[in-house]
C-alpha cells in the first residue's frame, strides 16, 4: 500500500536515527548537491591556476551547506518525512534556515563572479548577465525587508495552515517543489542580514539584527501553537502507519517543539557572522584610515597644530 503517491511501503519500521541515516537518494536533490559542489570546486580551482586565493572557510561552509541539504534530502529521513510530521519538520528547519546561512557563508555568488571570465567591451557574457541581474529591481524588491520578512512568515502559517500543504504533498513533484520553495526562502531571506555576497539590498549591521529578530519570533509562535494543539492539525499526517507506533498528536507536538527550538540556533550563528563580519569590516576600515594618514603624512594633525600655533601667535 502507497502513501501520497510515493510509492512508499505503508509498513515503515519505527522510525531511529540509523533508520533515517541511510541513503536513499532522491534524484533531483542528489544531482542539484553533486552539480552545486561540482561548480563550487571548479570556481575555487580556476582562481587558484591563476594564482588567486579563495578563504578555505568559505570552501568548507558552502561544503556543509551542500552536506545539510543532503542529509535531510538524501537519505530516509525524506521517506520518514512523508509520514511523519516531527521528521519533515526536521527537514524544513534545516533546509530553510541551516542551509542557507552556511551556503551564503561560502559567497558563492562572489566566486562565481571572480570565476567567471569577462566578455570584453561592448559585449556581454554570463559575469556582464549575472551582475546587471544583481543591480535589477527585480533582486532590489525580493530582497527587500517589506518582501522577505511577509515571505518568510507566510512560508509557515499560509502553507501548514491550510489545504496548499496537503495538496503539495500528494505529489512528488510538489514536494520537492515545496523544499526547493523552502530553500530559496531561506537564501532570499538570509542574504541581506549576513550574506557576503554583494547585493541590492545591504543596511548596516543594527538594521540586519532587527531584520533577523523581526522575523525569528514567528517561527517559535508557530511551534508553540503546534505544541498546543488539542488535536491532529495537518491532514497528511492524521492516520500514520500502524507500524511506527506513534500517536498523531504527540507526533505534532513533537515537531512543533523542534520549529520552537529551531528559530534559536540560526539566530545564535546568525548574531556570530554579524558580530565577526562588524568586527572585520571594523579593522579594514582602520586600515584604510591608518593608510590615508600614512600617505597623507597625518596632513590633518599637522593642519590642527598649525591652528593652535595660530592662536598661541595671536594671543602674544
Amino acid at each position: 500500500m502507497d502513501h501520497s503517491g510515493h510509492g512508499m511501503m505503508m509498513d515503515m519500521p519505527p522510525f531511529t536515527l540509523g533508520r533515517g541515516l541511510e541513503f536513499s537518494g532522491d534524484p533531483f536533490f542528489m544531482i542539484g548537491c553533486l552539480l552545486g559542489l561540482a561548480l563550487y570546486g571548479w570556481g575555487v580551482m580556476r582562481l587558484r591556476m591563476r594564482g588567486d586565493a579563495w578563504p578555505v572557510g568559505r570552501t568548507v561552509a558552502f561544503v556543509l551547506g551542500v552536506l545539510s541539504v543532503w542529509l535531510v534530502m538524501c537519505t530516509k529521513l525524506n521517506d520518514y518525512g512523508m509520514v511523519m510530521f516531527s521528521v519533515h519538520m526536521v527537514q524544513h528547519m534545516v533546509i530553510s534556515m541551516l542551509s542557507p546561512i552556511l551556503l551564503l557563508l561560502g559567497a558563492p555568488v562572489t566566486l562565481t563572479l571572480r570565476a567567471l571570465p569577462t566578455a570584453g567591451r561592448g559585449r556581454k557574457g554570463p559575469r556582464e548577465w549575472l551582475v546587471a541581474l544583481l543591480h535589477s529591481r527585480y533582486m532590489r524588491i525580493i530582497t527587500h525587508p517589506a518582501f522577505t520578512i511577509p515571505l518568510f512568515i507566510a512560508s509557515l502559517y499560509a502553507l501548514y495552515f491550510t489545504p496548499l500543504f496537503d495538496f503539495l504533498m500528494e505529489s512528488k513533484t510538489g514536494h520537492i517543489a515545496m523544499m526547493v520553495h523552502f530553500l530559496a526562502v531561506g537564501l532570499v531571506f538570509f542574504w541581506p542580514i549576513m550574506g557576503v555576497d554583494p547585493g541590492p539590498h545591504r543596511p548596516g549591521y543594527v538594521m540586519r539584527m532587527l531584520e533577523l529578530f523581526a522575523g525569528m519570533p514567528f517561527h517559535a509562535f508557530f511551534g508553540i501553537a503546534l505544541m498546543m494543539g488539542s488535536e491532529p492539525m495537518i491532514g497528511t499526517y492524521m492516520h500514520p502507519p500502524a507500524s511506527l507506533g506513534i500517536d498523531p498528536l504527540e507526533d505534532q507536538q513533537a515537531g512543533g517543539g523542534i520549529a520552537w527550538a529551531f528559530s534559536e540556533i540560526p539566530s545564535v550563528v546568525v548574531l556570530l557572522a554579524l558580530a565577526y563580519q562588524w568586527y572585520r569590516s571594523e579593522q579594514r576600515q582602520s586600515r584604510r584610515s591608518d593608510r590615508a594618514a600614512d600617505r597623507n603624512g597625518d596632513k590633518e594633525l599637522a593642519e590642527y597644530n598649525a591652528y593652535l600655533a595660530s592662536l598661541q601667535a595671536r594671543g602674544r
